[in-house]
């Protein structure tokens, strides 16, 4: 076995699982698409579900064809145990974390923001935790708390059938608390489906390149794609770029550097190339640069002089979707001065307005001198 290879131990809260998946997608929760997911990252040493597996005769079969090890957590008559199954689970969590230090990463198969004090402390322990949820019953705090999130509906394998009945869910609220709440709801009329909003390609854009910007400030080496990818996740844990189109995080860096936004180079691995921006600029970042130029030298003879200050809106009133941030500037004033670098403007302080101040350059100009 690879010394790097990371083993995984899989804690399932099955009732949120099973129930989220019955009313949000209209079908039974089916473990295989998980089981190919975890696979891809490593090997699972340990697979435990809990619930009170009387009320899910025909899922106890199928986790055991599965190898899942099942928890009875039976709902006793006259007592409260409402949250018993997710106490057993946290503290099942925490025990192994201890007894076995060859456990790298623990994946919890939930979407109640309960779990988040769990996540917290597994990670305090150095063990990397990644999350599995319905989304329509995740909470919104939990996905941040994890290095990695993944929604069960949009793991390849996971067919959606009809939703059930509408019902006024709030997100974060499990669904065994709703179970009762919901059977009083008002009847059904047209079931209006929620969907996440989704990045757009401009904002896949930015993401990846305020990312690569951000690693090559802070690294003295070059930024291998497995390093990007890892940054990334850490600021969005919901990341997955089969949600773009793509089949791998490789096949979506070509992407970019078919359209010029980054440059691919051959790395020190096979299969993880270095990732840099263009050394002359892609053909977007050179059309904004042009954009620069044409709206300073459009402003100068309506009000001289022309000012960073208000100088974006400008640009934004000749092209409403402009961002720096998708070239990997982390500013304006940045991608300003990136533009004087490149002789495309000239740009000077101005200590009595304290504010720069911009100037279409000459034709034949070259590098001005910073402040």
């Amino acid at each position: 076995m690879a010394n790097d290879e990371e083993r995984i131990a899989l804690f399932l809260d099955y009732e949120n699982l099973a129930i989220g998946a019955r009313e949000s997608l209209g079908g039974s929760f089916d473990f295989r698409p998980i089981a190919d997911a975890l696979a891809e990252r490593g090997r699972v040493v340990v697979r435990r579900a809990y619930a009170d597996w009387s009320a899910f005769e025909e899922d106890r079969r199928m986790l055991t064809r599965h190898h899942v090890e099942l928890i009875e957590m039976p709902q006793r008559m006259g007592a409260v145990r409402k949250n018993a199954a997710d106490i057993k689970m946290a503290v099942d969590a925490i025990e192994l974390s201890f007894e076995r230090d060859y456990i790298t990463t623990f994946v919890l198969g939930t979407g109640d923001s309960d779990f988040s004090p769990l996540v917290q402390k597994l990670r305090e322990l150095n063990r990397r935790v990644i999350g599995i949820g319905i989304e329509a019953s995740t909470s919104a705090l939990l996905p941040p708390a994890c290095d990695e999130f993944l929604f069960y509906e949009r793991l390849e394998g996971v067919e959606a059938g009809e939703p059930r009945k509408a019902r006024t869910r709030r997100r974060g609220v499990k669904p065994k608390e709703t179970e009762t709440a919901t059977a009083t709801a008002v009847p059904d009329t047209t079931v209006e489906e929620t969907v996440a909003p989704t990045r757009t390609e401009r904002d896949l854009d930015v993401l990846v390149t305020q990312t690569l910007a951000g690693l090559e400030r802070s690294s003295n080496g070059p930024v291998l794609a497995s390093s990007l990818k890892r940054t990334i996740l850490r600021k969005d844990p919901t990341f997955n770029e089969a949600d773009h189109g793509f089949r791998g995080f490789t096949e979506l860096l070509r992407n970019l550097a078919d359209r010029g936004v980054i440059e691919l180079n051959e790395g020190s691995a096979k299969g993880d190339p270095e990732v840099t921006f263009p050394s002359t600029g892609g053909h977007d970042e050179e059309a904004a640069f042009a954009l620069l130029r044409d709206t300073v030298a459009k402003v100068a003879p309506k009000s001289t002089p022309v000012y960073l200050s208000g100088l974006k809106t400008q640009l934004r009133k000749q092209q409403p979707d402009f961002s720096e941030k998708r070239f990997g500037y982390g500013g304006f004033l940045q991608f300003c001065r990136a533009a004087r670098a490149r002789g495309v403007i000239e740009m000077e302080y101005d200590e009595a307005a304290e504010d720069y101040v911009l100037r279409p350059a000459p034709a034949s100009a070259g590098r001005s001198p910073s402040k």
